[in-house]
């Protein structure tokens, strides 16, 4: 089960190196992407909470 999970985590690091190397602009988007979505949810969380409390 370890083993599974180490060689399962050493080619998703190959992999995710793999595409920066290979094509940068991509990864710096969907990395931005990646951040946009966890920012829009905060702020969706934060405005429901508000709205509770209101």
């Amino acid at each position: 089960m370890v083993q599974t999970k180490k060689v399962a985590l050493w080619g998703l690091g190959i992999f995710v190196a793999y595409t920066i190397i290979h094509s940068p602009a991509r990864a710096a988007e969907l990395v931005q992407i990646g951040f946009e979505g966890i920012s829009d949810a905060a702020n969706n969380i934060g405005e429901f909470m508000t709205q509770l409390i209101s």
